[in-house]
């Protein structure tokens, strides 16, 4: 619950901005709490000099693209033709070295990578925002600040004890950073130290973070050899009800209700516990699981997010992507699509920056401008197939 003076400050003010109740909030209650976990205050006042709030951050709580994106539209973005290659480039480049990690902690090479293709494309994408700025306001502001506040001194120790060294260090707008981007307190538990060097260190060392997502997913009771599921059909009429991560039954189960894998084939039936996901309803994909997408999922609690860690896994592996077509009449973009659809709205005048493949706002606008123009409803700015085919065909 917030302070009346916690609401003083609203969440638009600028970056930098004088604001009373975060100062008050960080000498008052963050300050003592880090001295209280080992933290000397000198080192507390060291590390957070020129941290200044941005409460912009606190917009971001409830936009989660896990979340608030059609699940076409996110695979599409993270599953596609240049992730993929990438990914296969990056399992001949470090293989001997995923070869030791994989002997280690049992996981197998691709659902590493997939990983880490996903979560920092192959260590190009760490994240914009400052740690301490980010994890400070959010622990002094908006829902869930006892566990943004958990991060924080989290990462402060991580500073102290010299995993990290560089107080400005940048992740994302929740506190996730470095190449398979860990949350502080996970960073704490799971990280290990895969190069030998006597520090675990996640954002310059490629060796200690693959080794440590490996870690990660044995820790969260991957199973050595066996599969996370595969793609399959469910028969007309199939109750859609019994589907769910969490409803588990004897894969023999599924067999007698009809379920085959997606090309028709049976299902060899055995007493293995498994669930059935329908992320799109009847009419889309269908996924049998097992216990390794439990681990993919613990990751990231979302459901397109541990889809796009397994199928990106099985493309890796030489598989030609999901046989059902998603249910809409507009699929989503590729990287290599978005970049073509902000070529074609910069050759039409909008002026949304480089063509980089990431939707932001100024994309999102001038895609409802050429939408209301062309006559596409509803114009929701979405970067969808169809507005992309359309501004093709009015060059």
């Amino acid at each position: 619950m917030q302070t009346q003076t916690q609401t003083q400050t609203p969440a638009s003010a600028p970056a930098g901005a004088p604001d009373p109740a975060y100062d008050t909030c960080v000498a008052n209650r963050l300050r003592p709490q880090a001295v209280a976990r080992g933290i000397p205050g000198e080192a507390f006042d060291r590390y957070m000099v020129g941290v200044t709030p941005d409460r912009s951050v606190l917009d971001l709580l409830d936009a989660q693209p896990e979340f608030t994106t059609p699940i076409w539209d996110y695979l599409a973005g993270l599953v596609d033709e240049q992730r993929v290659a990438d990914g296969r480039a990056m399992l001949e480049t470090h293989r001997d070295l995923l070869a030791t990690v994989s002997s280690r902690y049992g996981v197998d090479p691709e659902t590493i990578v997939a990983v880490w293709g996903v979560e920092s494309d192959y260590g190009r994408v760490h994240g914009k925002r400052p740690l301490l700025q980010s994890l400070s306001v959010l622990s002094c502001f908006g829902r869930r600040q006892e566990f943004f506040r958990g991060e924080f001194l989290a990462t402060l120790k991580l500073l102290h004890d010299g995993d990290l060294r560089d107080p400005a260090i940048t992740g994302s707008w929740a506190g996730a950073f470095g190449h398979t981007q860990f949350m502080p307190t996970t960073y704490a538990r799971i990280a290990v130290d895969g190069d030998g060097d006597g520090r675990r260190d996640l954002v310059t060392s490629i060796p200690d973070a693959l080794a440590s997502t490996a870690n990660y997913l044995k820790q969260a009771g991957w199973q050595t050899g066996r599969p996370w599921g595969f793609e399959a059909k469910v028969p007309a009429g199939f109750d859609a009800s019994l589907a769910g991560r969490t409803s588990r039954r004897p894969l023999s189960d599924w067999v007698a209700r009809g379920v085959t894998r997606a090309d028709g084939s049976a299902i060899a039936p055995s007493d293995v516990r498994s669930a059935l996901l329908l992320p799109a309803g009847h009419s889309g994909p269908a996924f049998v699981v097992f216990r390794n997408y439990d681990a993919i999922y613990s990751y990231n609690a979302a459901e397109s997010y541990a889809l796009a860690i397994a199928t990106l896994a099985d493309r890796l592996r030489g598989g030609a992507g999901l046989a059902t077509p998603w249910p809409t009449d507009d699929p989503g973009l590729s990287r290599a699509q978005r970049k073509e659809l902000q070529t074609l709205l910069l050759a039409r005048g909008h002026a949304i920056g480089e063509a980089d493949g990431m939707i932001g706002t100024l994309t999102r606008r001038a895609i409802v401008e050429e939408q209301q123009r062309l006559g596409i409803a509803p114009a929701d700015g979405r970067a969808g197939t169809r507005i992309l085919e359309a501004l093709r065909a009015a060059r």
